[in-house]
């Protein structure tokens, strides 16, 4: 049987729990270590659209209930799966990054639809140009902020100092940036060195690379299924 792991979960709320309880439930430790912590923001709906286009979970939360049977196009399978526990019924994955989101919307809706795409502030901008250049109509509203956290939780931090941290999770380029900074502000770069990170992509590796991890780990494929498939 393999040895549990001990492993800092970036990730922030809700998403780290729900990712904290799969490590557990899987024989690992958990770590709960945010370095984002998500706003949700009030934002003005168009009273319909033909449909829904997902590029972050965090985007979820604030649509309304009614709109549960609008089809929902989500960029990876894990976003996919928390809008189904939602409730929404008509829900199909990119399985991959904003690019293979916006090719699949392409090829499933007709020529000038119209399209909701809530997301963070400053984000998914790229995504809304490229499905504009298709033709469609599209609705961009910011419904939710991530603000960087102003330090690594006590738990984490026990585990770094301890020196018991066999792996770090790291699930977007933001969250890489900020686990590096307060890396550097709490001084624990060295308790890194026998340490592996798991990057969600090659952005998110990216910013780690100054850190002394023992090594930096990067997912085939931009999505939580394919970042535990590289754990051990």
């Amino acid at each position: 049987m393999t040895e549990p792991l001990t492993i800092l979960v970036t990730r922030p709320e809700p998403g780290g729990s729900a990712t904290a309880e799969l490590l557990r439930a899987r024989g690992h430790i958990p770590v709960l270590a945010p370095c984002l912590d998500i706003e949700p923001l009030p934002a003005t709906l168009p009273a319909g659209c033909d449909a829904l286009v997902i590029a972050s979970a965090q985007a979820l939360p604030g649509l309304p209930a009614a709109w549960r049977a609008i089809p929902l196009f989500a960029v990876g399978d894990a976003t996919a799966a928390r809008a189904r526990r939602l409730g929404f019924i008509a829900v199909e994955s990119a399985s991959g990054t904003a690019r293979d989101l916006a090719g699949l919307v392409a090829r499933r809706l007709r020529p000038h639809a119209s399209i909701l795409l809530p997301c963070g502030e400053g984000h998914s901008l790229d995504l809304a140009a490229a499905l504009r250049q298709a033709g469609f109509r599209v609705n961009r509203r910011i419904v939710y902020r991530a603000r960087p956290a102003a330090e690594l939780a006590a738990a984490a931090i026990a585990a770094l100092t301890a020196e018991t941290v066999d792996r770090v999770m790291i699930f977007s380029p933001a969250t890489a940036k900020r686990f590096a900074a307060l890396i550097d502000h709490a001084a624990l770069a060295a308790t890194l060195r026998r340490a592996i990170a798991i990057a969600i992509s090659p952005a998110a590796a990216a910013p780690l690379a100054r850190l002394p991890f023992h090594a930096i780990r990067t997912a085939v494929s931009p999505d939580q299924d394919h970042m535990l498939a590289i754990l051990p």
